[in-house]
C-alpha cells in the first residue's frame, strides 16, 4: 500500500507559476513510476506528466510540454510538478498517482494508488 498526499495548489494569475508536491509513504517509493493527472469540472481525468523510478526519464502530455516539469526526490519520497506559464485552461484538481508498469502509461486505470488531489485555479 502506498499513501499519497498532494499539496501546493492554489489560486494564481495567468502566466504565473505553482509547484505541486506529492509526499508518499508506505511501500518503497523508488519502486514506483509516478504520474500527475488533472481533472477539470465536468471533464474526464487527463494525463499531465510521468517520471521513471530513478527520475532519469520523463514524459509529458502535449498540452503541458515545455511549461511543466516533473521531478522526484527518492530520499524524501516526494514527487514534484513545477508549473510555469499557467493558463486558465490549466484550472483543475491535480492528482498524483503511482504505478509499477515497466513503461510510461497515460491511462488512469493503470495506476494503482492515488492521492486526494489539490485544486489549482488560474485566473485570466
Amino acid at each position: 500500500q502506498v499513501q499519497l498526499v498532494e499539496s501546493g495548489g492554489g489560486l494564481v494569475q495567468a502566466g504565473g507559476s505553482l509547484r505541486l508536491s506529492c509526499a508518499a509513504s508506505g511501500r518503497t517509493f523508488s519502486n514506483y513510476r509516478m504520474g500527475w493527472f488533472r481533472q477539470a469540472q465536468g471533464k474526464e481525468r487527463e494525463f499531465v506528466a510521468a517520471i521513471s523510478w530513478s527520475g532519469s526519464s520523463t514524459y509529458y502530455a502535449d498540452s503541458t510540454k515545455g511549461r511543466f516539469t516533473i521531478s522526484r526526490d527518492n530520499a524524501k519520497n516526494t514527487v514534484y510538478l513545477q508549473m510555469n506559464s499557467l493558463k486558465p485552461e490549466d484550472t483543475a484538481v491535480y492528482y498524483c498517482a503511482a504505478n509499477r508498469w515497466p513503461v510510461f502509461t497515460t491511462t488512469p486505470g493503470n495506476y494503482d494508488y492515488w492521492g486526494q488531489g489539490t485544486q489549482v485555479t488560474v485566473s485570466s
